[in-house]
């Protein structure tokens, strides 16, 4: 039973070859908690991996089956995507975003795991000298690991002393060395769900022009901003994007979570016209192709993967064909994760957990697949541990590049009652054993307070 004993973690460590926790990658995260749910004899709440929680959209399941039976599976695709899901997806982001991304500029990719390291390596050939990726953090651990893996130089700041008119400065300072060759956050965030506001896209954009830096926007969990009602295709309000602000972008959207379609790998790598087309010596002398789309979709990806799978890119087309024409509410389908966002907080916050990253703007954040929780008296190795003795699994923040105490709580794997339950008994356990030291943390602010 839990809380199972700190030598009985060390030893599942040892035996997975992990010398620190806060390192493992969210799999071996995984691989730990089932070894630790065996050694208490009791299930383990898992909060660290992002599965859809929900069944995937079956207009897309139908569709790819007909495609298949159709005959594309002895089909090589065209590598920069069928002529249905480039169309699908012009409509679909012009519906919810207002934005005329050309289907000429639309690239399928096998998953956007494929499209931001693609994209990374693309970017980092663009310009002699300017070859950083600057992320904005918290931001997902594996992208942070893609851009080790392509030896990119990297940059970076944590946004939670930086959100509003703040981030203008940061960003000024960060681009002014001329290295920045891009820019990539997700929106919402992964892991703070946090929102960047249209003040702020408008800063990105604005300075992305000023100094010549692609914006990669990581729409993983697009419109998942369930403070407003995104669902009608063709009207207000629409899903805000960098897009609005400058020309200077590649869009990464996903079939995974908006359709629950994790399992095929489908995904978008959207492009403005500009850059798309626009033309570089770099480009020309080593794949033979000046323009930055081409260099992309035949120079890159056509090495990598040859193509994206041929039934899938069917799948997503009928899946946003469906949703630009009003006959598949995703969004709505999708709110099933704030109303378990909203309990599983509940159950944070009632055993002495506090919000990390709690605000965007004026505003707190949305209930969503993702927040973040933090407990007084813990830095958030000691936290990611002491949870994981007690029965829950979480990642902590520093693996997201997060300068903050605390982890990250996903929400996809918490569906039925007996879950919730079992997790409130769990932090309930925990916070009986740990208590002591907010007590503790209370006493030294008070006399620090009295003292001032």
């Amino acid at each position: 039973m839990y809380p199972i004993s700190k030598n009985e973690l060390d030893n599942i460590l040892a035996k997975l070859q992990i010398p620190d926790i806060t390192s493992a990658t969210i799999r071996q995260i995984n691989s730990v908690a089932s070894l630790v749910e065996d050694a208490a004899g009791e299930p383990i709440v898992h909060l660290e991996i992002g599965n859809p929680g929900l069944p995937a959209e079956q207009i897309g399941v139908e569709a790819e089956c007909e495609a298949l039976r159709s005959g594309v599976a002895n089909q090589y695709p065209p590598v920069t995507g069928v002529p249905a899901l480039k169309n699908a997806a012009h409509k679909f982001i012009k519906a919810f975003m207002d934005v005329d991304v050309p289907a000429s500029t639309i690239v399928p990719t096998t998953g956007s795991m494929q499209g931001s390291f693609t994209v990374m390596m693309l970017l980092k050939q663009r310009i002699p000298g300017k070859d950083t990726l600057l992320m904005l953090y918290p931001g997902f651990p594996a992208q942070r690991h893609q851009a080790k893996v392509l030896g990119m130089e990297m940059d970076s700041f944590d946004i939670y002393d930086y959100r509003g008119a703040k981030l203008e400065e940061k960003l000024e300072e960060k681009f002014k060395s001329g290295r920045i060759t891009a820019m990539l956050y997700s929106n919402p965030n992964n892991p703070a769900w946090t929102n960047l506001t249209d003040e702020e896209l408008e800063i990105i954009g604005r300075l992305c022009t000023k100094y010549d830096v692609i914006a990669i926007e990581d729409l993983a969990y697009l419109g998942m901003d369930f403070r407003k009602d995104f669902s009608t295709p063709g009207r207000a309000p629409f899903i805000s994007t960098v897009a609005k602000y400058t020309d200077n972008y590649i869009m990464l959207i996903s079939g995974s979570k908006i359709f629950s379609y994790a399992g095929q790998r489908i995904a978008l790598v959207c492009m403005s016209d500009a850059v798309y087309h626009r033309q570089y010596e770099t480009y020309a002398n080593f794949y033979e192709m000046p323009a930055l789309g081409d260099a992309y979709a035949y120079g890159i990806l056509y090495v990598c993967s040859s193509g994206t799978t041929h039934s899938a890119q069917y799948a997503l087309a009928a899946m946003m064909d469906a949703a630009s024409e009003g006959r598949l509410n995703f969004m709505e389908h999708c709110r099933e994760y704030e109303r378990r966002a909203v309990e599983v907080k509940k159950c944070f916050l009632n055993n002495g957990f506090h919000i990390v990253y709690d605000m965007d703007g004026e505003a707190p954040i949305a209930d969503g697949f993702f927040f973040t929780m933090g407990y007084k008296g813990l830095t958030g190795g000691e936290l990611q541990a002491e949870l994981m003795r007690f029965g829950v699994s979480a990642i902590e923040l520093s693996s997201t590049g997060s300068d903050q105490d605390g982890v990250r709580v996903t929400v996809s794997m918490i569906s039925d009652k007996n879950k919730f339950d079992e997790l409130n008994r769990y932090l309930a356990n925990f916070h009986e054993a740990h208590r002591h030291l907010q007590e503790a943390r209370d006493t030294v602010c008070e006399l620090e307070t009295a003292e001032a």
